[in-house]
């Protein structure tokens, strides 16, 4: 495989953002297998954005020559007051994330934070000295990483957390840092401050995420990231086919709008990812099927409203119930870790 085909992997959707191109191409000519890195922290039930959109673009690198890693990060996890901070509760999780993983990319290797920390203990020194080259209003701005307001109150330990997320980039010798658009602040302070350390500067890619399934508040607004809280904002691994059908029949999908379309994300993402061509099933007096090669087709017609929403929804879940339910055989959640999500005792 040579370098064009090799970018093309790397920026194929959901991709969003490679910074820089210039830098990808150079690591492909002088580096046969580059590292790859995503860092996910550990919270709720796994959905389409967190697991299958996620875990397809792992193995879009994996294609590329990378070798992957699936970064744990249990001690951001606590950091983050995810699942009350309970460390244990954050290992039972781990290990269906760690399963459920290994089943969509299964040439990725899973590493868990508190395994790197414990074999490399001069993270915490050199964590120091990065931290040096941290303003305070810049780590304050990072915050929105964790999902959280550089203007709300909050503790010493998260300020700890963009600093962390670094040092885990430096220790795993990250060739290329990977993660969604939510977590570039992040890989820019990296970029900025890895040079000033004398240390190697990994190309950023960052990915679109998948959208919730719910209408915009406001028409003006981006719909909210797919939520692993949220049941009714997505399509989680356990929904058996019923329920993913019943979700995509509610879900916001307006004849002609295109932008932030959960439904068109999807196939974009996901059912283009893994099929070739697309047909929707109609009757002749609404025009008959349709088949698109590319989801460029599928999105033009749907905004020219000659696909209706009715009929992409229908599609929608004929291609996506085989796959979720498919992926979803080939592991499983214990009870412990269930309740512990649903801080429920056993």
């Amino acid at each position: 495989m040579d370098t064009v085909e090799k970018i093309s992997l790397v920026k194929r959707p959901p991709t969003s953002e490679v910074v820089t191109d210039e830098a990808l191409e150079t690591l492909f000519a002088s580096n046969q297998r580059p590292k790859h890195y995503i860092g996910l922290e550990i919270s709720g039930f796994l959905h389409l954005g967190s697991l299958v959109s996620t875990g397809y673009k792992i193995n879009d690198f994996a294609d590329a020559g990378m070798d992957c890693t699936v970064f744990l990060a249990d001690w951001h996890t606590m950091i983050n007051d995810k699942i009350n901070g309970d460390m244990e509760k954050i290992s039972l999780i781990s290990k269906y994330y760690e399963d459920a993983f290994r089943a969509v990319c299964p040439r990725a290797s899973i590493v868990r934070g508190s395994e790197l920390y414990e074999k490399t203990p001069e993270y915490w020194t050199e964590l120091v000295k990065f931290a040096r080259h941290m303003p305070l209003a810049r780590t304050m701005r990072a915050l929105t990483i964790m999902g959280r307001s550089e203007t709300e109150n909050t503790d010493l330990a998260k300020l700890l957390y963009p600093a962390m997320q670094a040092m885990d980039i430096r220790f795993l010798d990250v060739d290329v840092a990977h993660s969604g658009m939510d977590q570039r602040k992040i890989h820019m302070l990296v970029r900025d401050v890895f040079p000033k350390m004398g240390w190697k500067v990994p190309v950023a890619v960052h990915h679109s995420l998948l959208p919730g399934l719910s209408k915009p508040e406001q028409t003006t607004a981006k719909s909210g990231k797919m939520s692993k809280s949220n049941p009714n904002s997505g399509i989680f691994m356990h929904d058996d086919a019923e329920s993913i059908r019943s979700k995509i029949k509610k879900a916001w999908c307006e004849s002609g709008i295109t932008e932030d379309s959960p439904l068109l994300e999807i196939a974009r993402q996901i059912i283009f990812h893994e099929n070739k061509e697309i047909t929707v099933e109609r009757p002749e007096k609404f025009g008959g099927n349709v088949t698109y090669t590319e989801f460029e087709q599928m999105h033009m017609d749907f905004a020219n409203s000659k696909l209706h929403p009715g009929d992409l929804k229908e599609t929608v879940s004929k291609y996506l119930i085989p796959i979720v339910t498919g992926l979803a055989q080939k592991f499983s959640i214990s009870d412990e870790a269930k309740c512990a999500i649903l801080d429920k005792s056993v």
